[in-house]
């Protein structure tokens, strides 16, 4: 039997495995692939040709190829086919190999298989990794989790592929289990954020101040220079000036607005709910990927539903733009405050013990919400590791409140034109709620003591108190 000679598995060579196994060859480590189809193994081997790379659609094969501890990372639809390779594999396992879960798996299934993998003798990762393809292919964003142990195995080669900026790795050790997948989590559910906030300031820049595609394309590659320097500003100017190939045209124009997901938003709220921490932006982002979904609904709506409306938003779109950048600057800020204040209270709830300062430090580089914002919050952090909410923070709050009165200039003016923004309004909302000591929760106490007896506390004493209610 021939010696095992690789240092690194990927099952999955689609192209999200296909791209991180070369990057890990191009990196002085070799590395072998397995998949069930003959053609995405030939894939690898043309793409790997001249590199220590190799590929096979056998099991047996691919693990007996790998030394040991074996290092295997999946890249694999989330769900049960994560369960099915697994179990594939443990027959040809030795204990003290290790397994890692590179897709978007659900924080609570990563925290079954550690457990149920640890047991046995193996160790199991739930690593994170963002920045698609070319990240993959070039360096990505890497977020790991599970026993310490377990990290040191992969640190060397996960380091080695990450993506650098100003030399740092963009990896670090999430902590404990699902650490690194419920990081993801959240990164996913701010990168929904974002996103909409951005398709909502196109709306207003489109359809309120009247700029054209090109117009657009020099917009927002003028701000990606500036406070918006990001990689989902930069691929969006770049979107303005693709061209369909079909018609000539803009391809933008002949894009059904019907936007989908794969479910990392959604368990981004309903887990946010399930602990109580407000993240109304992002779940707002959700809320309006379902609302594009009700295309025919939305089309009968717009003939019934017609309403007098101002035909011109803006007359001067200089000054409109700078407005619109500033409400898009603000709502960015507030958007990446919740995610990172769901981040520290997550950390206590599950017990992960996350280091907030690390988790933005290495989201500078590779993942899609790179961002110039994200050295701000990894100083903030690194200033007080403690901080409940980066919106108070000295970094946060100066500009915050610089851009406010533009906010809401900009969402009263789209309130009157018409247009939707549900993202950026709740931004704003989330602002002036926080930002309020008394807020008008104490009449929903009332409520609930008077028809449920569900209690109150009060301002002027201790304790919990119920009143019997006239009627």
């Amino acid at each position: 039997m021939q010696e095992p000679q690789f240092d690194f598995g990927m099952i999955g060579l689609g192209t999200m495995g296909r791209n991180f196994i070369l990057n890990v060859a191009d990196r002085g480590f070799s590395a072998m692939g397995l998949d069930l189809d003959q053609k995405k193994v030939q894939a690898l081997e043309a793409e790997g040709k001249g590199k220590n790379v190799g590929g096979t659609t056998k099991t047996a094969d691919f693990v007996a190829a790998l030394k040991t501890p074996r290092r295997i990372m999946m890249l694999v639809p989330a769900g049960k086919p994560v369960d099915s390779v697994i179990e594939s594999l443990l027959p040809h396992l030795d204990q003290g190999d290790l397994l890692i879960d590179g897709g978007n798996s659900h924080f609570l299934d990563t925290n079954r298989r550690d457990r149920t993998l640890n047991e046995k003798g193996f160790y199991f990762i739930g690593a994170g990794v963002s920045g698609g393809a070319e990240g993959a292919r070039k360096g990505p964003s890497i977020m790991p989790g599970g026993h310490k142990n377990a990290y040191e195995i992969i640190r060397p080669i996960f380091e080695a592929a990450a993506a650098k900026v100003e030399g740092e790795p963009c990896v670090a050790y999430m902590g404990k289990e699902s650490a690194g997948h419920y990081v993801k989590m959240v990164h996913n559910g701010i990168e929904y954020g974002l996103m909409q906030l951005i398709a909502e300031a196109y709306d207003l820049l489109q359809r309120g101040g009247g700029l054209n595609n090109a117009e657009l394309h020099q917009v927002f590659d003028r701000w990606n220079k500036g406070k918006l320097q990001s990689f989902l500003i930069e691929i969006t100017a770049e979107i303005f000036k693709q061209k369909d190939p079909v018609t000539g045209g803009e391809l933008i124009d002949y894009i059904l607005d019907r936007a989908k997901q794969k479910g990392t938003g959604k368990w981004t709220s309903q887990n946010a709910m399930d602990i109580g921490i407000p993240l109304p932006t992002i779940d707002a982002a959700v809320s309006m990927r379902g609302l594009s979904a009700l295309k025919a609904e939305r089309v009968a709506a717009a003939k019934k539903l017609t309403i007098p409306m101002n035909n011109i938003l803006v007359e001067d779109k200089a000054i409109w733009i700078e407005q619109v950048e500033q409400a898009l600057h603000f709502s960015f800020l507030v958007t990446y405050s919740q995610g990172m204040a769901m981040l520290a209270d997550a950390s206590i709830e599950h017990k992960f013990d996350l280091d907030l300062e690390a988790i933005a430090r290495i989201w500078r580089g590779g993942c899609i919400i790179r961002a110039t914002i994200l050295e701000s919050i990894r100083k903030a952090y690194s200033a007080d590791p403690d901080l409940k909410n980066l919106m108070v923070s000295d970094e946060f709050a100066p500009l915050l409140l610089a851009a406010q009165a533009a906010t809401r200039t900009v969402i009263k003016k789209g309130i009157d034109h018409g247009i939707p923004l549900l993202a950026l309004g709740s931004a704003l909302h989330y602002f002036d709620a926080y930002r309020t000591a008394r807020l008008p929760l104490n009449l929903v106490q009332a409520q609930r003591d008077f028809f449920g007896s569900h209690t109150y506390e009060r301002t002027d004493q201790d304790g919990v108190f119920h009143t019997e209610w006239e009627v």
